[in-house]
């Protein structure tokens, strides 16, 4: 069997393993693997990291629920912990790199799928976790005095708290890296937060941390206007949240004893939030893409539930009316929901 072959198999027998909820067995694919010779990195990215995908598409298809996907997230983590202890440590590391998650983030797989990778390509890496506060960032950042800082964001809702984060490690001459899906596509969400460099992956991220400078200036400041009507709609956010549910029910196209009611109402808040977050994250960031990829994540999850498409355009209608009198905010959700 060539390595391909294997690792298609793997794949198949890991994702066999999250269904039946089997963490034995999702260990040892893992392990198995490794045994046969299979890089590490390669592991936790093209098994781990693309099986977490497809949970992701699953609970976003309405094929698996949210107890599911936390469930194979967990095994997930146990899986990766296999490999990190395969990784040995280099007597003589290229660098220390302190890798954290944004404020509000709380997905810590990818951080540690990262941290693994990084400590196989010879960097002496920290991570300290989900939803680090910036204070606390820039008191360790002190007292160990890396040679970069990583930042880690998969939700729009922590993009807003990486811009902290920037701050805390650049105000003290050390060089961030940014990464994870909420970044997007490309580095112009981290380039307008003020980070030093971007990475879209963790194979990219070897390259990029070798071309960082040593010392840096602290990040420029944000446009006046922007960071203050971001600020406002994070201090309104719980208000904006309550108010949006009140006037937007997606559950109410669908009867009551329909399948899928209940749960269109049961993220129906979870929606409203996103979206409220990716506004304020597009206003600091310059990039309505955010809007519009909201509106795509919300109209499948909803359609997929049995939910009409009308309500994803209800929602934007609604969102524009909330946000009256923000009208940098009116004017992203009217240039970028979808029609």
């Amino acid at each position: 069997m060539t390595r391909t072959d294997a690792l298609t198999r793997g794949l198949a027998d890991f994702e066999h393993a999250l269904a039946a909820r089997d963490v034995v067995a999702a260990v040892d694919v893992v392990e198995e693997l490794l045994h046969d010779g299979a890089d590490a990195v390669t592991v936790a990215l093209d098994i781990i990291a693309a099986a977490q995908r497809r949970v992701g598409e699953r609970w976003l298809r309405g094929e698996w629920s949210v107890a599911q996907e936390h469930a194979a997230t967990g095994i997930s983590a146990s899986a990766l912990e296999a490999i990190a202890r395969r990784v040995s440590r280099k007597a003589a590391p290229r660098g220390r790199i302190v890798l954290a998650c944004a404020e509000r983030e709380w997905h810590t797989l990818p951080a540690l799928l990262v941290a693994t990778g990084l400590r196989e390509h010879g960097w002496d890496v920290t991570c300290l976790g989900a939803s680090t506060p910036a204070d606390r960032l820039a008191s360790y950042l002190h007292d160990v005095d890396p040679h970069v800082a990583a930042v880690s964001c998969s939700v729009v809702g922590a993009l807003p708290n990486s811009r902290r984060f920037i701050e805390a490690g650049t105000g003290a001459g050390i060089p961030v890296l940014a990464g994870g899906s909420a970044f997007g596509p490309d580095a112009r969400r981290a380039e307008a937060l003020g980070a030093t460099a971007w990475a879209p992956s963790l194979r990219a991220a070897a390259d990029v941390l070798d071309a960082l400078p040593a010392v840096v200036s602290p990040a420029p400041p944000l446009p006046a206007g922007l960071l203050a009507e971001q600020r406002v709609l994070e201090l309104e956010h719980h208000a904006r949240t309550e108010s949006l549910r009140g006037h937007w029910r997606p559950e109410d196209t669908l009867g009551p004893d329909t399948t899928g009611h209940d749960e269109v109402a049961a993220i129906a808040k979870d929606c409203v939030q996103h979206v409220l977050y990716a506004v304020q994250a597009a206003l600091l960031t310059g990039d309505g893409r955010l809007v519009r990829d909201a509106a795509e994540w919300i109209g499948a999850a909803l359609t997929a539930r049995g939910a009409p498409a009308s309500v994803t355009s209800a929602l934007g209608d609604e969102l524009a009316h909330e946000l009256r009198g923000r009208e940098r905010a009116v004017t992203l959700v009217r240039r970028y929901w979808p029609r």
